[in-house]
């Protein structure tokens, strides 16, 4: 960017670039949205994204110490209750073992990670990094793929109930949650974006941050889809 965007051109380029790259387009996402999953490949991505869900509160719990505004931190906080719940077997870690004893897995070794593909966890972990290294509003974009949750959860909802009936409704209550809660997270994120994203260097870093946490989801499905795929 050569120039300071107004609000709503800054917030518009950051939904398009999100939205194209986003990966609710990406193949793996696709086939379990038709019902082409076999049950090995659904709990593979059960498996592997749960570690996904583990460094979120981590990456929270960073944008929170780099604040020293107690109004931000506040807000923020939210979403470190939500993951980790008020107390043990609340929130979306916990819901999320429920999903994978629903798809039959043990929620024990789920939780350990043990068996996570090694290029999932580089991925999520490199999350973790663009947030620690980054200043707060550039770590803030990060978070931005809120802005499409919504619809993909809904959809995911609608495809999982159609077609994997086997799964129990009660293992969908993260997908549920998340409808909500990441419609309320993305107004919070985007409006703290607007106000601090205030040179062109700082909305171009926010937007490449935006893009490089679009490419740390493609990539984690990528792992799990070659990871699944039969041999050819």
């Amino acid at each position: 960017m050569t120039r300071v965007l107004p609000a709503d051109e800054f917030v518009a380029q950051m939904r398009s670039e999100g939205a194209r790259r986003y990966h609710d387009r990406h193949p793996f996402h696709l086939r379990m949205h038709e019902g082409a999953l076999s049950r090995a490949e659904l709990q593979a991505w059960v498996l592997n994204r749960y570690y996904y869900q583990t460094r979120i509160p981590i990456k929270d719990a960073l944008i929170l110490a780099k604040s020293e505004d107690p109004a931000f931190r506040r807000m923020w906080i939210q979403r470190l209750r939500d993951h980790d719940g008020e107390r043990a077997g609340e929130g979306g870690l916990a819901q999320w073992l429920r999903l994978a004893e629903a798809v039959g897995l043990d929620a024990d070794e789920v939780a350990s990670c043990r068996s996570v593909l090694p290029g999932v966890r580089f991925a999520c972990d490199a999350y973790v990094q663009l947030v620690r290294e980054n200043e707060l509003v550039v770590a803030v974009a990060s978070s931005l793929t809120e802005f499409f949750a919504p619809d993909l959860m809904s959809t995911r909802i609608a495809a999982w109930e159609k077609h994997y009936p086997w799964v129990a409704a009660a293992g969908l209550e993260y997908f549920k949650n998340r409808v909500t809660f990441a419609r309320r997270d993305s107004q919070d994120a985007i409006a703290f974006v607007i106000r601090y994203a205030d040179s062109a260097e700082r909305q171009a870093a926010c937007l490449a941050a935006l893009v490089r946490k679009t490419e740390v989801l493609w990539h984690l499905l990528d792992c799990v889809q070659a990871a699944t795929s039969p041999p050819t």
